[in-house]
């Protein structure tokens, strides 16, 4: 590591996707924003804001997106 650089974080999974890491949703918190991606296409990452993951959350509990599944 040189000077004051930070190590590289590494991307979290949910305890849900089970041993083998297929299609999971992966975030990682980098300054401001919460970074989002699926495993299986780890390029195409999602830029979301807390509050904005906050809100998304609050309707997954409240079940708004069950009809997706």
């Amino acid at each position: 590591m040189k000077g004051h650089e930070m190590p590289e974080k590494e991307w979290q999974r949910s305890s849900f996707c089970g041993g083998g890491g297929n299609n999971c949703v992966e975030t990682l918190s980098q300054d401001d924003v919460i970074l989002m991606r699926e495993s299986q296409a780890p390029d195409a990452v999602i830029r979301v804001t807390p509050e904005q993951l906050a809100v998304f959350i609050q309707g997954v509990k409240a079940g708004e997106y069950d009809h997706l599944i």
